[in-house]
Parts: C-alpha cells; sequence; structure tokens
C-alpha cells in the first residue's frame, strides 16, 4: 500500500509530504511515475512530494496517514532505510608519550 503524511515539512520555499510503500520499492517507484514525480525525488527509502500533488495522490489510491505512522509502517515492512552517520573527521588530543 502506498502511504503519504501531510505537507508539514518546508524545503526551499515549498512544502513537502512523505511518500512510501510498505509493500516494495517497484510499487513505490511506480506509483511515483504514475502520480508525476521524478526519480530524483528519491531519498533512501521514500519520495518527497511536493504540496500541490499531495491531494493527486490520494485521489490515485495513496492512503493519507500520520508522520509516526508511515514511518512504523515503513520500519514494520522492513523498508526504512535510516541516514548513515557520517564518521567523526576531528581528531581528539594525541595521548602523552
Amino acid at each position: 500500500m502506498i502511504l503519504i503524511d501531510p505537507p508539514l515539512w518546508p524545503f526551499r520555499g515549498r512544502v513537502w509530504s512523505h511518500m512510501v510503500s510498505d509493500s516494495s520499492y517497484e510499487e513505490l517507484h511506480d506509483f511515483a511515475a504514475r502520480l508525476g514525480v521524478p526519480p530524483r525525488a528519491f531519498d533512501r527509502d521514500h519520495y518527497d512530494v511536493p504540496s500541490e500533488l499531495y491531494r493527486r495522490a490520494i485521489e490515485l489510491g495513496a492512503r493519507p496517514v500520520g508522520c509516526r505512522e508511515l514511518l512504523a509502517r515503513l520500519t514494520a515492512a522492513g523498508l526504512r532505510r535510516p541516514k548513515r552517520r557520517r564518521p567523526l573527521t576531528a581528531q581528539g588530543p594525541t595521548p602523552a608519550g
């Protein structure tokens, strides 16, 4: 099933939703193509969808859910790909020898 959270996420002068599948990435990519969302909007495990496409996504069959439910369903499906932590680049003090 395709899930979409409300457009609450501001970035670069627009407001965005997150769209995921709780079934497969293939389902998600197919739905995004039907919605007209470009592949560059895919970020690890979700698509960033501009607010002006939110209603259209629901009309095409996406289920509106809250942010927490979206994350819980994505995680339960085993499709969550969290951001990796960046390794520390600063070196700590060197031991006295």
